[in-house]
């Protein structure tokens, strides 16, 4: 018989200003325990088994509040380590869009170019949380209520994200979003993974699998550029599984940019899964599900030895790789792109599944 988990543990990791910073832990006995702060919804640390047993954090972080505190400052190089990412994830050209006739300026912050609902995005806030346990596990609810205006975003967003970790260690994220004027929504989290274990090195042997036969190939500023097209034949192959790093010192003018991957992939209808990562070393393996359209794959490129983790290690570049579940980059501006439109009456909902096992 399957054993419930335990009822999740809250505690108190430190203050962000005034604001109280608390840490949520989620853990099933000899599996998976996952920690969620309710500073930007972060995915702290995820703890699982290898095939030998032994346990490591296979998710990059700061070991204190401070860290993450010190990497939103104005001015720092964001890597957006394990967060909660809005009102819009990824880019918007020019931080402009124009919607029902209305245009709106958002905060360039990515050259000029607007990068995850900007400089205080859902990232830097403290989310209201609650905890709680299930039939089928355990979970905290995060909630924050966006004004109109917000980040130059129009209407007033009201947004619940819910993990939740079941008893196969199973790792559900479930976004709801409503408003009340027309407004445009892309969320995702933005874990790094290193399945061989937080600061052990580089992901590039890392097997990667992505159910996609085609990518939206970028400009040097990483927005879309044109249609998207077919992966085969190309380094953006993963349709059969993949080491990250075999073909990214290869002459393409898509992998010139960063010297590695950060493209959407449109994702196939009906595929088993969206996207698979397996450590051959540890055995550990990541298999992610979505509801969403597309998944935002990005190798790393642009981490730095200056970033260290709760172990202790410095990261650097290609310390951890990013599945982001999520609507294309510059979707306000693509009307050929599936819309990321959200009107008052309407339900934003996305699910995304992260389910770790060892093979």
């Amino acid at each position: 018989m399957t054993q419930p988990l335990p009822e999740p543990v809250r505690e108190h990791f430190g203050r962000d200003g005034d604001t109280d910073v608390h840490r949520y832990t989620l853990a099933r006995p000899g599996g998976v325990t996952v920690r969620i702060l309710d500073y930007g919804g972060v995915i702290q640390s995820l703890e699982a088994p290898g095939r030998d047993g032994r346990m490591a954090n296979v998710v990059l972080g700061f070991a204190d509040l401070d860290g993450y505190l010190a990497n939103n400052r104005p001015g720092a190089a964001r890597v957006f380590l394990g967060a909660l990412i809005g009102r819009y994830a990824n880019r918007i050209a020019g931080g402009t869009f124009t919607l029902d006739g209305v245009r709106y300026q958002v905060p360039v912050n990515n050259g000029e170019n607007s990068l995850h609902g900007g400089p205080a995005g859902f990232d830097t806030r403290v989310w209201s949380a609650t905890p709680f346990r299930d039939d089928a596990g355990a979970g905290v609810r995060l909630t924050l209520v966006s004004p109109d205006g917000d980040q130059g975003y129009p209407g007033r967003l009201t947004t619940e994200v819910t993990y939740h970790l079941d008893t196969r260690d199973r790792l559900r994220i479930t976004y709801r979003a409503t408003t009340d004027a027309p407004t445009v929504v892309n969320l995702t989290n933005h874990t790094y993974w290193n399945l061989a274990g937080e600061g052990s090195g580089d992901v590039h042997a890392h097997r990667l699998a992505i159910a996609a036969s085609r990518f939206c190939p970028t400009g040097a500023d990483l927005i879309p550029d044109g249609d998207p097209v077919p992966v085969e034949g190309t380094p953006f192959d993963f349709r059969e599984a993949t080491e990250i790093g075999a073909r990214i010192g290869e002459p393409h003018p898509q992998l010139a940019v960063g010297h590695g991957y950060d493209h959407n992939w449109v994702l196939d209808a009906d595929a088993p899964f969206a996207a698979q990562a397996w450590d051959p070393a540890s055995g550990r393996r990541l298999t992610m599900r979505t509801t969403e359209p597309g998944v935002q794959f990005y190798s790393g490129n642009f981490l730095t030895a200056d970033l260290t983790g709760p172990g202790g290690r410095p990261y650097g570049r290609g310390a951890g790789f990013a599945l982001e579940a999520q609507h294309f980059p510059d979707s306000p501006n693509r009307p050929d792109f599936p819309s990321t439109v959200l009107r008052p009456g309407e339900v934003y909902h996305q699910e995304t599944v992260y389910e770790l096992s060892v093979a």
